[in-house]
């Protein structure tokens, strides 16, 4: 049955705005002025938990853009939001009989002034942190000294001050224990050489568990685990555990519908552990604090309780909401000016083009190629009178080359990285050579915030920061030696070496590039783009979820990781649109596209090599749906640009699983009021199932739907308001910048059950920041239902804006697409007489039926199995899937029968994970690296599929030329399902009589590459054949093993932080040699049998099988 992907853009429920009040939550993005949000309860809610049933289902979860829906506003003495939070929580408890006080942990008074560094185990001491509700543990007083200053906290002061708390929340619900390991002796990399610090948080059965930042896989996070190190890894997959962002952050949502948050506040590797049930599990080198938030009410709480610590998003420009177009590259300035005079031939909407590295000169930060670009000013000048912004990228590592200015400012600055002996690090990127600005430092950062000012100069409108995790070439590891050395200010760490200032790079990196946007541009909101993150990022940037693949599986994926982005405090976020790695079929990238126009951030970019990837690049059908889906996007930015206010001020997310709109059985004051969509998103299937959260659901559009073909259904997403919502909606302009205040507003309003509806919409200039001091209007609209009537009118409004001079259109939703409307001025009151019951349901019924019309009479995207071959590889056909209670594989028969995916399912591991044409699991037939074998299309012979844990089996075979096949067969047996089994052999089918039966000389060549998750951790271990013990590790390099020396019949790629083995069992018979070859970031374990000719008779044949060994 085809999935349904459910995407709720609505509300902050019962939050209300009120003037009364202001906010400053510390560093730069998290700002409010005149007109803050100030709090009020949100309403409880059901957790729903729609994975339980089947954990691998993972893509059937949702995302919402909240909507600001007002409710009374506090008194005007402003009662603190944890005092409220408080009231109501004991209220609710009182009503359903849930935790409450008697819950929480006996603790005597004196357990917070206990001092015991010599006890290695215990309850964490604890403080009253920020506001009620907030507390920091730590291990010990010693421990709490001796704690590092805080980079996620907006205010690092914050998180070291105690406070009074009110009586009734003076004790934690809830208090992790602790175990504080010594360094192992072995330990090969300086963070593990520190003591661990290992933190247990249990809470009641049933929890479930969110968060954890940048993942990849399945929306909710129960039973998984993952390592916070910033890492560049491109076409990561459903079990990569390390991506490009960390967030020691951990949301549970309880079995009573309560949240709490989890912060563990180290910037160093930390692993998240989440596979024991209700328990979360922290280990990352000692001394760190965790901080707890809630329980509270619901997870908007938790989640605005932690904006008041890490900060908000920065205000996004209005520009910056629209579409984005990029890829790398766009070469030229004359290439891209016809990517932007296309746009609007076509009529389709962008508000920015994006330049990648090849418009500098040389891949020289800071300059630009005079023969491509000579002369940015004169580019940029047309992108603006066309309505374009214009985007530029700037990586950290700086082109080591005399006489290059970016370089001899920096060495006379002494601004670099340094390695262990002093030196500047130099470490190779795409300039080549390279060293890399410490932006530990404030007068580093100073330094690059100028050179970011001047290059403003040159008509930069934003700017985007690439390979910031830092990414480094030609390194097992992908980044520098944690050994390099920064001499950090003290008030943020000091001098320490990279291990503990890795994962915060790219957020410094963000920092200064922010603040040299604003120092250029005082009256202008800068927009930053970072690949590389942490927790706390968005008070400077924007991000978007790395260098994705064009397939199903990445189109899932990219809505539970927005999703999980959002929960963990960072809201304006995106995929690379249609995938940036391989070539997208025209459903894919249209369905992507559909999804994707109602992402926070919405940009389609693409690899270099790969077809063209504009919306006009996949038929005309295609086309049409991109420019439908996009002009949705653009006539909700009044709504999205109000969820950003709000996110801003407040620090609700944008994006929010459907369980947000789950509704209690008890009744509340406040609803959260949110829109939906729902959208298939694989092909061939002739179902959907809406996945609707509880309570009433309207479906609209805007005359846009659009079919998909053979099926009744839609290639754009299915659109619900919920009732009880009221949200704006503009124009289809080209450009954000097309906008008037004097233009047509409508209001879509859906009832609740008592027959109201909120809604709220925030205006301003678009940028800059008048609106912190009053310059906005922000309005409260709402609708009642009274004697048959439904009036619709202004019931407060903010700022010291006078209201616009524009119509007002009012569509009144009905349900099944059937609406009332009713047209006046903005500001009036407005009235809609409603009908009787059988006028809706004979209105409901001629809707559905026009429909039904409108989609027939659209033309589908055409079910198109292979993307153009031009350029490129085709990633978006499905691989072949073997599965047992302990594996996972996935084959791609046509590129080499490879094995691009090898999951064990319990321990959670992905072995190895690659792209479609290279690497992975792939066989030759000879000694030379990628001779015949590895890129053929093989024929499946056996394809013998059984239910889990019996046997699967997938026999393939390819040709290799000169009658020589290649046969693999892969397997998991019965009897043994704990082993992957693959039995390999190159035969002799149709050798001419002429050689004597005999073939060339041939040698099988195993050819595995797996993914090493802790590369300095991890190292290959074996008994040799002669009874030698041999540990390999990276720094020895490239080593065969032969004779004596070969390993006898098994050999283990051991990892240390994991506690596991991969074991590989061989017949020393069949092999000849071993060969390990480590890379940047993977390990090659091959096994060569002997080179030689081969007959019908005598093949060559490699037996071999892996197995997952937990090391004592």
């Amino acid at each position: 049955m085809e999935q349904a992907l459910l995407l709720l853009i609505g509300s902050l429920g019962s939050t209300t705005i009120s003037g009364s009040s202001t906010r400053q939550s510390g560093c730069c993005g998290g700002g409010v002025g005149a007109g803050g949000f100030g709090a009020f309860p949100s309403s409880p809610f059901i957790n729903n938990r729609y994975n339980n049933k089947n954990s691998n289902n993972w893509f059937r979860q949702s995302i919402k853009l909240k909507l600001p829906s007002p409710s009374p506003s506090p008194p005007q003495s402003h009662t603190p939001l944890h005092s409220q939070l408080r009231f109501f929580s004991t209220s609710r408890r009182r009503r359903r009989g849930s935790i409450n006080h008697n819950r929480r942990a006996t603790v005597q008074p004196g357990m917070m002034m206990m001092d015991d560094d010599d006890q290695g185990t215990g309850n964490m001491i604890y403080q009253p942190i920020l506001e009620d509700g907030v507390f920091r543990f730590d291990c010990s007083a010693q421990h709490r000294a001796a704690a590092f200053p805080s980079l996620s906290f907006a205010d690092p002061k914050k998180r070291d001050t105690p406070i009074s708390p009110s009586s009734s929340n003076d004790v934690p619900s809830f208090i992790p224990t602790f175990e504080v390991q010594p360094p192992s002796s072995s330990s090969s990399s300086s963070s593990s050489a520190q003591q661990l610090q290992i933190v247990n948080l249990q809470f009641p059965a049933g929890t479930s568990f969110y968060g954890t930042g940048e993942v990849s896989g399945q929306l909710e996070r129960t039973g998984k685990r993952v390592f916070t190190w910033n890492t560049d890894a491109w076409g990561y997959g459903p079990g990569t555990t390390s991506l490009y962002q960390s967030h020691p952050w951990v949301l549970a949502v309880l079995p009573n519908g309560e949240a709490l948050g989890v912060l563990a506040d180290t910037t160093r590797r930390c692993e998240i552990d989440l596979r024991t049930e209700s328990i979360i599990r922290f280990v990352a080198p000692s001394p760190y604090p965790v901080i707890t938030f809630g329980p509270f009410a619901s997870p908007s709480d938790v989640l605005k309780s932690l904006s008041r610590a890490i900060g908000t998003v920065f205000m996004p420009p209005k520009w910056s909401l629209g579409y984005h177009q990029c890829r790398w590259s766009y070469d030229s300035a004359k290439r891209v000016r016809e990517i932007a005079s296309t746009f609007r031939e076509k009529g389709i909407p962008c508000d920015v083009i994006w330049m990648d590295i090849d418009y500098m000169d040389g891949f020289r930060c800071f300059t630009f190629d005079q023969e491509r670009f000579p002369d940015p000013q004169s580019l940029v000048k047309d992108l603006h009178d066309n309505g374009f912004k214009a985007i530029w990228m700037l990586d950290p590592g700086i082109k080591h080359e005399e006489g290059y200015f970016v370089h001899d400012s920096g060495s006379r600055n002494n601004v670099w990285i340094q390695s262990a002996d002093g030196k500047p690090f130099i470490g190779e990127v795409w300039p080549g050579t390279c060293v890399f600005p410490d932006f530990t430092q404030s007068k580093v950062r100073s330094w690059w915030a100028s050179l970011v000012k001047d290059f403003i100069s040159n008509g930069v409108d934003g700017i985007w920061n690439d390979m910031n995790e830092p990414a480094v070439f030609k390194t097992v590891t992908k980044t520098m030696p944690e050994s390099n050395t920064h001499r950090g200010d003290e008030e943020i760490g000091g001098f320490q070496n990279h291990s503990h200032y890795h994962n915060v790079y790219g957020m410094l990196m963000a920092r200064s590039t922010y603040e040299g946007m604003k120092l250029a541009y005082e009256s202008k909101r800068p927009f930053v783009l970072t690949r590389a993150g942490f927790i706390g990022s968005q008070r400077y940037a924007a991000t978007w979820t790395g260098d994705n693949l064009s397939n199903w599986e990445h189109l899932h994926m990219s809505v539970s990781m927005v999703l999980q982005l959002g929960l963990s405090g960072q809201p304006l976020s995106g995929p690379d649109i249609g995938g940036f790695a391989g070539n997208a079929t025209p459903k894919i990238f249209g369905r992507w596209m559909g999804v994707g126009a109602m992402f926070p951030f919405c940009r389609g970019h693409s690899e270099a090599g790969t077809t063209d990837h504009e919306p006009w690049s996949f038929g005309e059908e295609c086309e049409e749906v991109c420019r439908l889906a996009l002009k949705r996007r653009y006539r909700l930015i009044p709504h999205i640009y109000t969820l950003f206010y709000a996110a801003h001020t407040t620090g609700t997310p944008v994006a929010t699983p459907t369980f947000f709109a789950e509704l209690s059985v008890i009744p509340t004051l406040h609803t959260d009021t949110p829109f939906l969509f729902s959208t298939t998103s694989e092909q061939g299937m002739d179902t959907l199932h809406h996945l609707l959260p509880q309570g009433i659901w309207k479906r609209f559009d805007f005359e846009d739907s659009h079919p998909v073909l053979c099926t009744s259904f839609s290639d754009l997403p299915t659109l619900y308001l919920q009732g009880g919502s009221i949200i704006p909606v503009g124009l289809p302009h080209q450009h954000v910048g097309e906008a008037k205040l004097s233009d047509d507003l409508t209001l879509l309003v859906a009832l609740d059950e008592y027959g109201h509806a909120r809604g709220l919409l925030f205006e301003d200039d678009g940028d800059g920041y008048e609106f912190m001091r009053g310059g906005y209007l922000l309005t409260h609209y709402m609708a009642e239902l009274q004697s048959s009537v439904v009036t619709v009118r202004i019931s407060k409004t903010e700022g010291l804006w006078k209201r616009p001079n524009r119509r007002l259109h009012v569509q009144l939703l009905l349900g099944g697409g059937a609406e009332l409307e009713s047209w006046g001025m903005d500001g009036d009151v407005l009235q809609i007489v409603m009908p009787t019951e059988d006028e809706i349901h004979s209105l409901v019924s001629t809707s559905e039926k026009q429909y039904k019309t409108q989609l027939e009479s659209a033309k589908p995207i055409p079910n198109v199995e292979e993307a153009s071959r031009r350029k490129g590889v085709e990633l978006s056909k499905t691989p072949i899937e073997l599965k047992s209670t302990e594996w996972i594989v996935k084959v791609v028969p046509w590129i080499g029968g490879r094995i691009i995916s090898m999951e064990h399912i319990p321990s959670g591991t992905q072995w190895l994970h690659s792209r479609i044409e290279v690497d992975g699991y792939e066989e030759y037939s000879g000694t030379e690296y990628r001779s015949a074998g590895c890129s053929e299309e093989y024929n499946v012979i056996v394809r013998d599929f059984e239910h889990a844990g019996e046997e699967e089996s997938l026999v393939l075979e390819g040709d290799l030329g000169g009658g020589l096949i290649l046969q693999r067969e892969i397997s998991i047996q019965k009897e043994n399902p704990n082993a992957l089994q693959i039995n390999s052999s190159i035969e002799a089918r149709n050798v001419g009589a002429g050689s004597g039966g005999f073939s060339r000389l041939v040698c099988l060549r195993v050819h595995p590459v797996f993914t090493l998750l802790h590369p300095m951790e991890t190292f290959v271990s074996f008994t040799s054949m002669d009874g030698s013990k041999h540990e390999i590790s990276a720094t020895s390099g490239d080593q065969f093993y032969q004779g004596n020396l070969l390993p006898n019949g098994e050999w283990m790629l051991v990892d240390k932080c994991l506690g596991l083995a991969l074991v590989n069992r061989f017949n020393t018979h069949e092999v000849y040699k071993c060969y390990i070859h480590w890379g940047t970031g993977t390990v090659n374990m091959e096994l060569w049998s002997e080179d030689r000719p081969v007959s019908k008779q005598s093949p060559l044949r490699v037996c071999h099988e892996y197995e997952v060994r937990r090391l004592p």
